[in-house]
């Protein structure tokens, strides 16, 4: 098991729901995040005055899935979150050791 996590721009985020859901993915956990990478940030005008905007806003999407889809969800999220403009996002993956449903107590890949 694994979780694919992925920091997206906002906007995105019904289109990747939506890829994830066309294959077969149909839980997913959103957090509101700030955050900066290669873009550094930007610049914003407010009242007149210029200033620096040094964490951009941004999205966490963690979904849990059986290893062998790994691959699908990464192409999935790819291609619904990219715009081809800088600060599209990351996606990372890490191992779970276990899971469990609090409801039914199911287990690793039958709690998923």
């Amino acid at each position: 098991m694994k979780i694919v996590m992925a920091v997206i721009k906002p906007f995105k985020l019904e289109e990747v729901r939506d890829a994830l859901t066309s294959i077969g993915v149909h839980g997913l956990t959103v957090t509101e995040v700030k955050g900066y990478g290669r873009q550094k940030g930007h610049t914003e005008i407010y009242r007149g005055a210029e200033y620096a905007v040094s964490f951009l806003p941004k999205l966490k999407i963690e979904v849990a899935v059986n290893a062998n889809l790994v691959d699908q969800v990464i192409e999935a999220i790819t291609a619904a979150a990219r715009t081809g403009q800088i600060g599209d996002g990351k996606i990372f993956v890490y191992g779970i050791d276990s899971a469990v449903r609090i409801r039914t107590g199911e287990k690793d890949s039958d709690a998923l």
